[in-house]
């Protein structure tokens, strides 16, 4: 079985990636197949259960690393970290998420898309309530290492469910995703500290917390992937589509949005591992600090709906990379210049900059032609992406400790906002990834 077959989710496999309105009048090409011909009994009875179950995925992403950064200082305290530990800890998640998102298309293979969302779902709400009770670093790492590849796995293979089952709709449901995603990220950066208070200041018990979310997601995947397993019963799949025969990474597109994805993510995961800490230091309170970091993620839940349906409907979405790029370089001479007086503009400032990430899932989903091409770019952006951010947070950590202040890591992070901003120009060009990649003999 090929790379491909992996992306037999739903009844909209394979469809070409050409918007409705672009679409040939007279019926000719690919898109004139009549859509209800295609597996009836699944799309009566699973379209709302794998929107339903996508929503609550992308809750899941983000509280098992946004939830840590409000109490960093206590788990430091709590568990003897030092801070060059600590920048260890907030570049885990890029390291998972490069070597555990190669593994999807391998894993989707072999056990079904819906099923390894299902075990990653599992796998974050174990690992987020076991952590906080390991009692030492290498098992609160270890934890936290389960939780990160069941988001790893769902990074991967989530864009492509959009693109199996709907795909006439990327943009809106890439931005269902997006917004969902921030949803979870603000939510846990903002209740964290309240939470921990009324759980009678325990620590353990404010990071343990968030595993409920985890939970609530597994039932409707339970639920796609019964059905999926009944309507494969009901006919064979079909054979690979050539996009199996390409290698990506011969593909100029793909490199260009495997950067971009990896330096906006550096961007994401300092913001999230200490910003609140860049707040704190400059004497803003604890609480306020993590409210504050809720507000940057709170940000894009509108933006991320509204971008990715911008952007799907634009030839280049390369002018929107640059926008979000000069709000990040703004923000951060915000933070140098006056953290605490100006920290709600500098909190919007990096809020806006921070939907580079749903900006970066639309244009996977556009730069690929058929969903099987999408399973494949995805993978092969996120996990080079992924590696490509991990020096960053250990950097900033390793700079702040050395020289006991904000100045230098601040303008390491505006510095790298400059060939974010030039790579999301290259990447966001109208080509698609089938053109370019040479074809594997």
């Amino acid at each position: 079985m090929t790379d491909d077959s992996l992306a037999t989710l739903g009844p909209g496999t394979g469809a070409p990636d050409t918007p409705p309105e672009r679409r040939p009048a007279d019926g000719s090409g690919p898109a004139a197949a009549p859509e209800p011909a295609r597996a009836p009994a699944v799309r009566r009875g699973l379209p709302f259960l794998m929107v339903a179950g996508l929503a609550l995925a992308a809750l899941n992403l983000r509280p098992a690393i946004t939830s840590l950064g409000p109490l960093m200082e206590e788990v430091r305290s709590g568990l003897g970290m030092s801070a060059t530990v600590a920048g260890l800890l907030t570049s885990v998640p890029a390291l998972c998420f490069a070597v555990f998102g190669t593994a999807a298309p391998r894993l989707a293979r072999r056990f079904g898309p819906g099923a390894v969302v299902c075990a990653g779902m599992a796998a974050i709400a174990i690992g987020v309530v076991v952590r906080p009770y390991t009692g030492s670093t290498a098992g609160f790492l270890a934890a936290t290492a389960l939780a990160l590849a069941g988001i790893a796995v769902s990074n991967v293979l989530l864009p492509v469910v959009i693109k199996t089952w709907f795909p006439d709709r990327v943009g809106p449901l890439t931005g269902l995703y997006s917004m969902a995603l921030a949803l979870g990220s603000a939510l846990a950066a903002a209740l964290t500290v309240p939470v921990t208070a009324v759980l009678s200041g325990s620590w353990q018990s404010g990071l343990a917390v968030w595993a409920v979310l985890a939970v609530l997601a597994v039932l409707p995947w339970l639920t796609v992937v019964r059905g999926r397993r009944a309507a494969d019963g009901t006919g064979d799949r079909g054979p690979a589509a050539p996009a199996a025969t390409l290698r990506v990474s011969t593909s100029p597109t793909a490199w260009a949005l495997a950067v971009f994805f990896g330096l906006q993510a550096t961007a994401a995961y300092i913001t999230m591992g200490w910003m609140a800490q860049i707040f704190r230091d400059a004497g803003v309170p604890a609480g306020t600090a993590g409210v504050l970091l809720a507000v940057t993620m709170a940000i894009g839940i509108p933006l991320s709906f509204v971008l990715p349906r911008v952007a799907a409907r634009m030839r280049n979405q390369g002018p929107l990379a640059v926008g979000l790029g000069l709000c990040g370089l703004a923000g951060y001479a915000g933070l140098w210049l006056a953290p605490a007086s100006g920290a709600w503009l500098w909190t919007l400032l990096m809020g806006i900059s921070n939907c580079s990430f749903p900006l970066a899932l639309t244009m996977i989903g556009m730069r690929s032609r058929s969903a099987e091409g999408v399973v494949r770019l995805s993978a092969f952006v996120q996990s080079v992406g992924y590696l490509i951010s991990i020096p960053g947070p250990l950097l900033v950590a390793a700079l702040y400790q050395h020289s006991g202040g904000w100045g230098l890591p601040i303008a390491l992070m505006a510095g790298l906002m400059v060939p974010q901003m030039a790579v999301g120009m290259l990447a966001g060009r109208d080509r698609r990834m089938e053109d370019e990649a040479e074809v594997r003999h």
